[in-house]
């Protein structure tokens, strides 16, 4: 097989980075977790911190044993798998293996391709600038809306109808605005329980 067809079968993948560090937002705040970034991104968000992931060709292509094998040295069994955005791929390959190595398996995700792979959390964050697929809805145990402009609410309502009623639903400052967004996320919260705050917890305590 070509190097594309490996990556269209999800056997090799482009990664920009992977790192063990605590995770900082949402649900499993506060856990060690080993996280696997993807290279390659179509959603183009403004405020996007690691935009250097975009560009799927600038990053190596390796195989996911090795992705695996480089996860299983550190002790945490919590695997979380970003970007970019990782549903350009076909993660099915990738976390059955991580799965069959003892890693509970994590996504967050735009939502913005297809879902694939096999997850025990499944972080949906929608994006403005592009539109989620609707394979997504069915599958997040999170809906995780970032909160850059006070019509950001409207759009979170807008999904929150259209998730499981088990999902959680999570708003989160932008981190460039949370002096300006905070209080008015929290007069929302107070005033429609259903939702909780999340907070970029690894930006205060300065870890990746």
């Amino acid at each position: 097989m070509t190097t594309q067809q490996l990556v269209a079968s999800g056997l090799q993948l482009p990664l920009m980075e992977a790192f063990y560090t605590i995770q900082g937002e949402g649900r499993f705040s506060g856990h060690a977790a080993y996280f696997i970034r993807l290279g390659g991104c179509d959603v183009g968000c403004v405020w996007c911190d690691v935009k250097e992931s975009w560009e799927a060709g600038k990053w190596p292509i390796l195989p996911i044993e090795k992705i695996v094998e480089d996860a299983l040295s550190f002790p945490g069994r919590l695997v979380v798998i970003t970007g970019g955005e990782p549903l350009l791929y076909d993660l099915g390959p990738l976390t059955q293996l991580l799965k069959s190595k003892g890693f509970s398996t994590h996504l967050e995700t735009s939502g913005a391709h297809p879902f694939s792979g096999d997850f025990d959390w499944v972080c949906f964050s929608p994006k403005k600038f592009k539109k989620p697929d609707p394979s997504i809805y069915s599958v997040a145990d999170e809906l995780k809306v970032v909160v850059y402009h006070p019509s950001d609410l409207a759009f979170a309502q807008e999904h929150a109808t259209q998730v499981g009623l088990g999902c959680e639903l999570r708003l989160q400052p932008e981190w460039s605005k949370a002096a300006e967004r905070l209080p008015e996320l929290i007069n929302f919260i107070k005033n429609n329980p259903n939702w909780k705050i999340s907070l970029q917890t690894h930006k205060f305590m300065d870890i990746p």
